[in-house]
């Protein structure tokens, strides 16, 4: 009985935080960071957030990375961000979250020493994980949340 109260509490409070976001507008941010004919968008804007979709260091428009070491990769990558944010409105300073995929976990430090100069002051929340498969034969792919507005 106690899970279950827990549980209710827990759906009651998510519901209170996403009833404003679902009440306000939605708008989808358009670049042309990404390849024709993909299913997603570069990112979405609902109120004062917008998420990205995941980024990788490809030349913008093309299905070509823009390098084949981490490094280059995860410079192209935050170059991609920046104009998404841009685009949305936004800017690196305003990024509240990053999830960081890499497809070796071996890249760690050389995609962080990277990350780092892109966050010089206070540094967004991250989450990074590793497994295979990443678009385009990827090294890393990384997907924000920033806010917009003021």
């Amino acid at each position: 009985m106690l899970l279950g109260r827990a549980v209710k509490a827990a759906l009651a409070a998510a519901l209170v935080v996403a009833a404003p976001l679902a009440a306000q507008d939605r708008s989808v941010v358009e670049t042309d960071i990404l390849p024709a004919g993909l299913p997603l968008s570069s990112a979405v804007r609902v109120g004062n957030l917008v998420f990205l979709s995941g980024q990788i260091g490809n030349i913008p428009g093309t299905r070509q990375l823009a390098d084949t070491g981490i490094a280059g990769q995860t410079r192209q990558t935050f170059e991609n961000i920046k104009t998404v944010l841009a685009a949305a409105g936004s800017s690196m300073e305003r990024v509240a979250k990053c999830t960081v995929f890499l497809a070796d976990m071996r890249d760690y430090a050389g995609m962080n020493a990277v990350y780092a100069t892109y966050f010089p002051g206070q540094k967004p929340a991250r989450s990074t994980v590793a497994g295979t498969g990443l678009a385009m034969g990827a090294k890393v792919e990384i997907e924000c949340i920033a806010t917009v507005g003021s």
